[in-house]
């Protein structure tokens, strides 16, 4: 896939940190959205906007970037997600990776290591092809998790007041979009997605 048709989302409440990063990714023929806060950004996720990557700071007003990681990931679970932070924040970005980001980036931000980073994360998504399908259904995020936890078919049915037939369903279905064919692979991927922090 070429920059071209890579859209990427910037989550940053400082203008001028939205501006200069967006500057520097259309440069390279991204198409970017900038959001102030994360309710914005979760919002245009939720609608199915297309993105292909989300670089959020760490440090934001009413939602921090490790919290906007860890809803993102329920609502995108392939989506690959770079976080900013200053050199106080290391800690906290570690967080943020535990919680399923695919790594941060150091303020202030040198523009070479800065786009090598974004492309490699990219390429690492293209090659991954994590995803055969639509997005994971709530449902379906309910029966992985549940799945993630040990439960069997029948016990998902019964916690979820469905039926079995409709939970294997549920399973069959996103075991194609995950693009997986046994549990043992399930399990690595949804690790893989940082689903199993979520």
């Amino acid at each position: 896939m070429t920059a071209e048709n890579q859209h990427i989302f910037v989550v940053d409440d400082e203008p001028a940190v939205c501006r200069s990063v967006s500057q520097t990714l259309q440069r390279c023929g991204y198409t970017v959205s900038c959001f102030a806060d994360a309710d914005h950004c979760l919002k245009q996720l939720r609608m199915q906007k297309s993105c292909d990557l989300l670089i959020t700071d760490v440090r934001m007003p009413r939602m921090n970037g490790i919290e906007l990681v860890r809803r993102a990931k329920c609502i995108v679970p392939w989506l690959p997600i770079l976080v900013i932070t200053g050199y106080g924040d290391i800690p906290m970005a570690v967080r943020a990776v535990k919680a399923g980001a695919a790594e941060f980036i150091e303020k202030p931000l040198q523009k070479q290591s800065f786009l090598e980073t974004v492309q490699a994360t990219l390429k690492q998504r293209d090659m991954k092809n994590l995803l055969k399908g639509e997005p994971l259904s709530k449902n379906e995020m309910n029966i992985l998790h549940l799945i993630l936890k040990g439960s069997s078919n029948k016990e998902i049915a019964q916690t979820l007041h469905r039926s079995i037939r409709t939970v294997e369903d549920h399973r069959r279905d996103l075991m194609l979009k995950l693009n997986v064919d046994n549990l043992v692979d399930l399990v690595k991927r949804a690790a893989a997605m940082g689903l199993t922090e979520t």
